[in-house]
């Protein structure tokens, strides 16, 4: 809760007139415990992860030729049904896990010291914030996959995730209710290490879910303004480790790609990448076909 009673009080403390933003945040959040406003963050994940995959699920079902073009596996084909309980699955999971993890972790983002005050952080100060998160969560992650993906990890764990081996967008947050834990701990050592305002620990969490469901969508748009992001991976890159599967040894990496490249675990990915290559230039029948399952 703001220590502010009216704008007049809070811009004499700053010393200077509010922003446009900062008098939105203060007529928002002036009567509002700091609990109440990170609390937002469940209904945020709930928007996310039932909003943002719909556009590629209704294309998936419309099966549309203009958009199945993009299909990175096109011979594999989930039923509306599967779809839905992919969805349904993934809401279980957010009740029962994500909603209760959060309610319960406030104590952790008091103490790292992520505030809800005034002044509003500025748009340098949040980018630079959300690219260490961004850094140190693919580096953790890379290595918690890594161990997901020996035998007892895998067999106990994991699997649940790669039950989709032509992954689509509400497959994103679809895993063992362990994983789903575990894996929350690379997501929050990046606000840790680097405290931020509650907006950017909200821009972030809205940000890394969103790219998480698109490199599950299971669709390669050209268009998409990832592809201009320096190391990627997207879609495809992902979308090889799904394809792989249990067995799988490359691609680990969640957003970017200089750890598969630094510790040699891409070069499946990239053998298979430089053959489909190979067969395009050589004017050879259906390549979609060998970078695809049958249904």
């Amino acid at each position: 809760m703001l220590p502010y009673q009216t704008l007049q009080e809070a811009e004499l403390e700053l010393r200077r007139e509010l922003s446009y933003a900062e008098k939105l945040w203060f007529d928002y959040s002036r009567d509002k415990s700091d609990y109440y406003l990170y609390c937002h963050t469940i209904l945020f994940l709930f928007v996310i992860f039932s909003i943002v995959p719909l556009p590629v699920v209704f294309m998936e079902i419309k099966k549309s030729h203009t958009i199945l073009k993009y299909k990175i596996q096109p011979k594999v084909k989930i039923s509306t049904q599967g779809i839905f309980k992919c969805y349904k699955d993934v809401m279980i999971t957010f009740c029962l896990v994500v909603g209760p993890l959060q309610l319960v972790s406030y104590p952790s983002v008091q103490m790292v010291g992520i505030r809800t005050g005034l002044p509003l952080p500025s748009g340098w100060e949040m980018f630079m914030q959300l690219l260490v998160y961004f850094l140190v969560e693919d580096y953790t992650n890379y290595w918690i996959h890594r161990w997901l993906h020996c035998k007892w990890g895998y067999d106990k764990i994991h699997s649940v995730h790669h039950e989709y081996a032509a992954p689509i967008g509400f497959a994103a947050p679809y895993a063992h209710w362990a994983e789903v834990l575990i894996l929350g701990i690379p997501s929050f050592l990046g606000p840790a290490m680097v405290p931020g305002h509650m907006i950017t620990f909200w821009s972030w969490i809205i940000l890394r879910q969103m790219e998480a469901i698109e490199t599950h969508s299971g669709y390669d748009f050209p268009w998409t303004p990832t592809k201009y992001i320096p190391f990627y991976g997207g879609a495809e890159y992902h979308d090889y480790h799904h394809y792989v599967g249990g067995q799988s040894q490359s691609n680990f990496a969640s957003v970017f790609t200089y750890c598969d490249y630094i510790y040699g675990t891409d070069k499946g990915y990239r053998y298979q990448k430089h053959y489909l290559e190979k067969l395009r230039e050589a004017g050879s029948g259906d390549v979609d076909g060998i970078n695809s399952k049958s249904e």
